[in-house]
């Protein structure tokens, strides 16, 4: 590519060779250093490109050979002015377009993304701009290593990122932590580490000490009727074991430690936050309805109207207005950035704003039809569950066809997390104390 280029600005020509001996030309090109491309045989002759420089150079080879050189075609930027030298006003103009690609090759016009999925371009884009990196800035004044600190320090879950200058676009890859997502989902269930609270004496537990803060006791119960599959718990006292049955609202696991004495006595407890994963078989019933019609739209390929426009920053000059007067009617946009090459973006867009214009018309869902949308709204809500960490392990949904409607429900049976927290009561033990007296020796 960049030697072509470099042969347009230089110039170059094609050329066709007879005579007695065209091998022997060719052999003192090649000895004299004259470099040729494109040879292609023809009858009793042959044809070639090559550069002016190697053009100029032929005369004392054709004498010495005897043979006869037509000059084809005239190719190149020396061509081209020496044609149009007196058109002026194209030449100033050509040469004020290369000048402002010079000078737009200069500046950032485009900031593109890779690998984000929990923050949006938008956003990213936001938070550079608070950095004074936005599109439109020289090239100069970009400090790429500086970008990537930048993001690494305002953004924890980013664990990679890279930073390069492709042409005009300013290309950032991300590479984001996938735990925090699941985190985030989790969100509420995750505690912090269990804090006990000391023991004070005469049953006054869970109580500051020194001024110390803690935090509150908490339990944990059930947020479902279901059967335990699964428990782990890791800070508080479980008070079920796999295979019991569960209401909503029972205690699963507590957060009042019993300290007892040498006598297997209740002396008083010790409060902490109850962490535990439980797992319980819940079921939950399903149902998803839709009508049997719908409106179909018909549109109308003569009833339309078109914008076409151009963008400059934040200037837009359009070719002329778009007025209707439809009853019914969608607006559609659509708008590129200018580009040459892959990757050397220009401040230029240009778009169509198009209105359509349409008819609505009932028409009736064909079975087969009804039965694929149903599925297909129960795989999306299987996904959503799955994405929540609740397991299906079995379903009886069935679909139903009624006059207007069509109805997918059933019986759904999960496996999930059923913890939910509440407030430990807190209890007080109560003492009976009982005088000794000391007796004397008789």
């Amino acid at each position: 590519m960049i030697q072509a280029i470099l042969r347009y600005i230089r110039g170059y020509v094609k050329i066709r060779i007879q005579g007695y001996s065209p091998e022997r030309f060719l052999n003192l090109c090649r000895y004299h250093q004259i470099l040729i491309w494109g040879l292609m045989p023809r009858a009793n002759a042959y044809e070639m490109y090559l550069t002016l420089d190697g053009f100029r150079k032929l005369r004392p080879i054709i004498r010495k050979t005897h043979t006869k050189v037509v000059l084809l075609e005239r190719y190149g930027l020396p061509f081209f002015i020496r044609k149009h030298r007196k058109r002026k006003a194209f030449l100033t103009g050509a040469v004020i377009c290369i000048g402002l690609l010079f000078f737009y090759s200069s500046y950032i016009w485009d900031i593109h993304f890779e690998g984000n999925d929990k923050w949006t371009d938008q956003t990213l884009l936001e938070f550079l701009d608070t950095k004074e990196v936005s599109p439109g800035m020289p090239k100069s004044k970009v400090d790429c290593s500086q970008i990537v600190k930048d993001i690494r320090a305002q953004y924890d879950d980013i664990v990679w990122v890279s930073a390069s200058m492709d042409g005009s676009r300013l290309r950032i890859q991300i590479k984001e932590n996938e735990d925090t997502f699941r985190e985030e989902g989790a969100e509420g269930e995750q505690k912090a580490p269990s804090k006990e609270t000391p023991q004070k004496p005469d049953g006054a537990e869970g109580q500051p000490v020194n001024g110390s803060e803690t935090l509150p006791p908490t339990d944990l119960v059930a947020s479902q009727d279901g059967v335990i599959t699964s428990i782990i718990t890791r800070s508080g006292v479980p008070k079920v074991h796999v295979g019991d049955a569960v209401k909503k609202g029972d205690l699963l696991v507590s957060g009042r430690v019993e300290v007892l004495n040498d006598a297997a006595e209740v002396i008083g407890y010790q409060y902490q936050q109850s962490d535990a994963d439980i797992f319980a078989d819940t079921q939950m019933a399903y149902e998803d309805q839709i009508p049997l019609t719908y409106q179909k739209k018909t549109y109308d390929p003569y009833e339309q109207r078109r914008l076409w426009y151009i963008r400059l920053g934040p200037f837009r000059v359009s070719a002329g207005t778009l007025s209707h007067d439809f009853p019914k009617w969608e607006k559609y946009t659509e708008e590129h950035q200018i580009r040459l090459g892959e990757n050397f973006y220009l401040p230029v867009d240009y778009g169509m704003i198009c209105i359509k214009s349409y008819q609505t018309k009932e028409k009736k869902y064909p079975k087969q039809k009804i039965q694929e949308i149903l599925t297909k709204n129960f795989e999306h809500f299987s996904k959503e569950m799955e994405e929540k960490g609740i397991q299906i392990c079995e379903n009886s949904v069935k679909i139903h066809v009624y006059e207007n409607s069509a109805i997918a429900s059933g019986t759904l049976y999960l496996n999930q997390k059923i913890t939910e927290t509440a407030d430990t009561e807190i209890l007080t033990i109560e003492r009976n104390e009982q005088d000794e007296s000391n007796g004397s020796d008789g």
